[in-house]
């Protein structure tokens, strides 16, 4: 039988035991890449996310301004009641109301501040009391917003 001196593993194998330099930074490229296509995914739906709820606060308002006609016969003097979903869209989007005549009126909400940059698609949501839904950013037709 032969002594056995130290390491009984191969060489081959001992040089096999870490990693190495390349392949630690290959690995942190793929997850910096992951990372920055999740965020920007991430950053999107947030976008997208405000949106719907600014649309929906304009329904909203366009029901309230409904039942204001039905019961004073005019939108004069009518004023968006402040609500919870204002309060959510504080910073995001600011949601208004012109009622220019007796039987006409457009809610208006404005894209503001990181919002206002990141939803060129969209901009500026209108609604009128026909129903008549539209937008000031460059999409193709207002029901890609809507």
């Amino acid at each position: 039988m032969t002594a056995m001196r130290g390491d009984v593993r191969s060489p081959a194998h001992r040089l096999s035991a870490g990693f190495t330099l390349i392949e630690l930074m290959i690995v942190v490229a793929i997850i910096a890449i992951l990372a920055g296509i999740a965020y920007a995914s991430y950053d999107f739906a947030v976008v997208k996310s405000r949106r719907n709820t600014a649309a929906g606060c304009a329904l909203e308002g366009a029901q309230f301004m409904e039942r204001y006609y039905t019961t004073n016969l005019t939108y004069v003097d009518a004023a968006l009641p402040a609500n919870d979903c204002q309060q959510e869209l504080q910073g995001h989007y600011v949601v208004a109301l012109a009622a220019s005549a007796a039987r006409t009126y457009r809610i208006t909400a404005t894209p503001q501040n990181r919002q206002a940059v990141k939803d060129t698609k969209c901009g500026t949501l209108s609604l009128d009391q026909t129903g008549a839904r539209g937008i000031s950013g460059s999409a193709g037709s207002a029901s890609d917003c809507w």
